[in-house]
């Protein structure tokens, strides 16, 4: 088993589950609906524990120190986003996004693909839904002309830097030129690429990530951008700390800091602090590309290799893409595979439509047909990989 020990570890790293013939230690390859915890996430909330308190305004000791460590944690996940201006703590990336909906001004037109995953399809008022591009150059195309075609008034352009059923990268930094150039603003979903590749958010006006994919499962995501309209914007929650002050009456004044307005009730702060703790782990960027690009390779070579097994791609194999496969087998339902190399061989993929059923369907060319997806990150072994395709290459018939 190949173990790179200067990458950051994983907890549960091969934990023994059961198999039809006994145990065997667990081949996870299901991260791109939720990774493993770091260990040095795990690390950072039980340090966090003893002190644990409710934040803001609470003179006992325990709550500054929590305050305290949650105001830092909002500090180092700016710091490793590139220093946008608000950084709004939410449940995770679907969240931040229906907060960002909530938060756009009356009448903004969004424009969208239907490539999308659900949670950055799903909760506009008013959307204009774009057909699943050919290439990245349609895509820039297609963008620049629906945001030109918009009524007056704002426009947001939200789009995927990373496919969650394919795993390719979307020309982001192209179509945030495209987007400024039309007096566009546009939002990223960044949930699939941050645990994956360094992020620098000042390009955008808005990133949404989860701290779920990042190696840091504890509930929290982040919605980080352009204060203005996160000012402007009633609450996304209404109640206790977004306030400025109530009256009697009920005549509220909400708190001017887009952190503080969007931010009501008692946060997750374990969650703040795991996210934290994820980014100041995830520095060895060189280390983390390379060996998942290895072993993405030695994962996609042995799938093309396999008869029946047919790779879903958007844009063709050559196209750049992070350590996320989906695949269809020949005479067999995913679920069915899906079970097969769980009870059999101790492995976890995902099947199903991954939160983006028209782009699955486009995919597969139905309506009705689901996908296997295997993904892999920090704790993926050549084992794991070379078990995979073993099992895959003895599928009952």
């Amino acid at each position: 088993m190949t173990v790179l020990t200067s990458l950051p570890a994983v907890v549960g790293l091969d934990a023994p589950v059961p198999v039809r013939d006994g145990f065997t230690g667990y081949a996870n390859f299901d991260y791109a609906a939720s990774a493993p915890c770091l260990q040095a996430v795990a690390d950072a909330v039980a340090q966090a524990l003893p002190y644990y308190s409710s934040v803001h305004r609470g003179a006992g000791y325990a709550s500054q120190v929590t305050t305290r460590a949650y105001e830092d944690a909002r500090e180092t996940v700016r710091e490793f986003l590139g220093g946008p201006q608000s950084v709004i703590f939410t449940r995770n990336t679907t969240d931040a996004f229906n907060l960002l909906a909530r938060a756009v001004p009356q009448g903004t037109s969004v424009v969208v693909f239907t490539s999308e995953h659900h949670a950055t399809q799903l909760p506009w008022r008013r959307a204009v839904r774009l057909p699943i591009p050919a290439s990245p150059a349609e895509a820039l195309t297609a963008a620049e002309n629906a945001l030109r075609a918009c009524p007056e008034g704002p426009r947001l352009l939200v789009v995927t830097a990373a496919s969650n059923v394919t795993g390719e990268l979307w020309p982001i930094r192209e179509l945030a030129d495209v987007a400024h150039r039309c007096g566009a603003r546009i939002a990223i979903d960044a949930a699939q690429l941050a645990p994956h590749r360094p992020f620098d958010a000042a390009p955008y006006d808005y990133v949404a990530l989860s701290g779920h994919k990042l190696y840091a499962p504890f509930g929290a995501g982040v919605l980080a951008g352009r204060a203005d309209w996160l000012r402007a914007a009633d609450p996304y929650l209404r109640g206790g700390g977004a306030t400025r002050s109530v009256t009697a009456e009920g005549a509220v004044a909400w708190a001017a800091d887009p952190e503080q307005r969007h931010e009501a009730g008692t946060p997750n702060v374990l969650g703040a602090i795991a996210i934290a703790a994820a980014c100041r782990a995830l520095t060895d960027w060189h280390g983390i590309v390379a060996e998942e690009e290895r072993l993405l390779a030695r994962l996609r070579d042995g799938l093309a290799a396999l008869p029946g097994v047919r790779e879903l791609s958007l844009w063709g194999p050559g196209h750049p893409r992070v350590g996320i496969v989906s695949f269809t087998v020949d005479g067999h339902s995913a679920r069915s595979v899906a079970e097969y190399l769980s009870d059999v061989h101790g492995i976890g993929v995902r099947d199903g439509k991954f939160c983006a059923h028209p782009l699955v369907a486009t995919l597969t060319s139905s309506p009705e047909t689901t996908a296997l997806r295997a993904s892999l990150g920090l704790g993926t072994t050549d084992e794991h990989v070379d078990r995979l395709l073993t099992a895959l290459s003895t599928l009952p018939a």
